[in-house]
């Protein structure tokens, strides 16, 4: 007998179903444009050194890495997402991490959700954002049993942080702090970063409260030029906060596959951390990491290596985001960041209404079945609080082939949506 109800599954493995039954029924490839992960692989200088040191016998380079540090991979991860150098800055500590999803299902522990003590068991509270790629979300609540205060994102803001929707939330649910506020910037579905001030006015709030602030910074590296700033950029300034930033290198290097990131906080925050994650894995793969670390400490290197993957997405999205306009659809937000673009639901297509329960299920499922281009349907927010339909459109399909162009075009042109 099951004992986790199937209604828990993870949003983009249904999505992989609905592509299953689009190439069984069709015999063709979908126009996959709901893919988050990279369609490239990392660049040639980062697979030698992977080669290199999956060779040398070094034991450091083959044995449990834990919390090992290995040639300041950490060091130079911090130095290229988070433009601090960590050396100047003794209050903080880094640590490498085997991914960030599995450290985000850790950061709820590390903040003491399980500690008896002043009856926080039962009682610790997390803030996050929705419309998100909601990790935090379900291992806070549903899996450790957390109490949840969703900080809603919305089209009219951006989908940007605005504080005072947080304090808002935080009164509905009748709470006057979290004891920890974690967010996603750049985000996902709403590739938005976050300015120095956005920073500034949550760290002020965090500080007052005491809540614990932590952001999942995985597209900081795909991030346009000045359309985003680092938490670690601004928090290093800022002793009275307890705050952890993390960053990975499988958006920006093309290599989810490595399952290896690092995270840079306040000391005894990352030293919670650490301990949490001492029972909980045995850290990156030594090889991979020995291999980055080498690869980042040419910052030049690095930084030109990164240039050039960020440019390729930029390409791709100057072509889709026009398209997908001139097709009818209205954007959500701006795409500051990384692959992703995000669009308003049509009450509308292919001239027929969309059912009003689960609009943007019922659209992305229509558009799949008609022309085989394959979203992601989210669930977010109006002005007034109430549930907005989404769909978000990724560019991780080579969508400037010629190919790819004609059939996409061609199927966008018969979706007519109307709002």
């Amino acid at each position: 007998m099951r004992l986790v109800p199937p209604a828990g599954i993870n949003l983009f493995q249904h999505i992989y179903v609905l592509i299953r039954e689009y190439r069984e029924r069709t015999g063709l490839e979908p126009l996959n444009l709901s893919l988050g992960n990279p369609d490239g692989v990392p660049p040639a200088a980062i697979r030698a050194l992977k080669s290199k040191y999956a060779r040398d016998p070094g034991h450091d380079f083959h044995t449990y890495a834990e919390d090992k540090n290995l040639l300041r991979f950490s060091e130079a991860m911090v130095a290229l997402h988070g433009g601090i150098e960590l050396e100047r800055h003794p209050r903080l500590r880094a640590l490498p991490i085997a991914g960030i999803k599995t450290a985000s299902a850790l950061i709820p522990l590390a903040c003491g959700l399980h500690l008896p003590d002043g009856a926080r068991r039962g009682t610790f509270r997390v803030a996050s954002n929705l419309p998100a790629y909601d990790v935090i979300g379900a291992w806070g609540e549903s899996y450790l049993g957390a109490r949840r205060t969703i900080w809603p994102l919305v089209s009219s803001d951006n989908m940007r942080l605005k504080v005072s929707r947080l304090k808002d939330a935080l009164k509905k649910d009748g709470a006057d702090r979290a004891d920890l506020v974690f967010v996603i910037r750049p985000g996902n579905p709403a590739a938005v970063g976050a300015s120095a001030s956005d920073w500034k006015e949550l760290i002020a709030f965090c500080i007052e409260r005491k809540m614990r602030l932590v952001n999942d910074a995985a597209y900081a590296g795909l991030a346009a030029g000045g359309a985003h700033s680092a938490l670690a950029g601004v928090a290093k300034d800022f002793p009275e906060l307890e705050w952890l930033e993390l960053y990975s290198v499988s958006k920006s290097y093309n290599d989810p596959g490595a399952r290896l990131g690092a995270l840079v906080g306040s000391k005894d925050f990352v030293e919670d951390f650490a301990l949490i994650k001492g029972n909980a894995d045995s850290g990156p793969v030594p090889s991979v990491m020995a291999a980055y670390g080498e690869f980042l400490n040419d910052s030049a290197a690095a930084r030109r290596a990164l240039d050039e993957i960020r440019g390729l997405y930029e390409k791709r999205l100057a072509y889709l985001i026009p398209r997908l306009k001139d097709a009818g659809l209205r954007p959500a937000c701006a795409a500051e960041a990384g692959f992703f673009t995000l669009w308003k639901t049509p009450k509308e297509a292919f001239g027929k209404p969309l059912p009003s329960h689960d609009r943007h299920e019922a659209f992305n499922r229509a558009v799949i079945a008609e022309t085989g281009i394959v979203g992601v349907h989210f669930s977010g927010f109006d002005a007034a609080g109430e549930p907005e339909p989404l769909i978000r459109y990724a560019a991780c399909a080579d969508v400037l082939d010629e190919n790819f162009k004609v059939r996409l075009e061609a199927g966008l042109a018969k979706i007519k949506p109307a709002y």
